[in-house]
């Protein structure tokens, strides 16, 4: 069983392995980070949703941040896409992008943003991303502001209906 790890401390023990990531600081509390093998693939690379989550975050002043593949029609893969915190409406997307482009290799850099008022959270402070995957970057469904990266221009630009 791949779930069983065997002689984790001592012979003859054994771990479940839930794929929960957790991460200690300095007082030596443990928090709730990720789980692992929460990713996908784009332009045949793997793409770690926290590590793009936790760049993204740190280039925001640490806002939350959702991160996410989905399905383009005629691609092969899934995008990247970003949910991001924004209650004040400051996200500089411009900036942003530039920054994103020193700090993600392309293939991780989302292809999509949604701007929210806040994104929803279990009661155990994890972010849930379910309904955010289900509802994609479709404008006739998402009624949150999204974006694309459009790479000609080097920036995100709306997307709506028209795009």
């Amino acid at each position: 069983n791949k779930k069983i790890a065997k002689d984790v401390f001592k012979k003859g023990d054994q771990a479940y392995l839930t794929g929960d990531v957790l991460v200690m600081d300095e007082l030596g509390y443990l928090y709730f980070r990720d789980r692992t093998g929460d990713t996908f693939r784009w332009k045949g690379e793997n793409v770690s949703t926290t590590e793009v989550e936790g760049t993204l975050s740190r280039l925001l002043n640490m806002a939350d941040v959702a991160v996410y593949g989905v399905e383009v029609p005629g691609t092969e893969g899934r995008a990247g896409m970003a949910a991001v915190a924004n209650p004040t409406g400051s996200c500089d997307l411009e900036r942003l992008a530039q920054l994103l482009e020193k700090e993600l290799p392309l293939y991780a850099r989302p292809i999509f943003l949604r701007l929210l008022p806040e994104l929803h959270k279990t009661g155990t402070f994890k972010l849930q991303k379910t309904d955010l995957r289900k509802e994609g970057f479709d404008p006739a469904v998402v009624k949150d502001p999204l974006f694309y990266l459009d790479a000609r221009k080097g920036r995100y630009v709306p997307l709506d209906r028209e795009a």
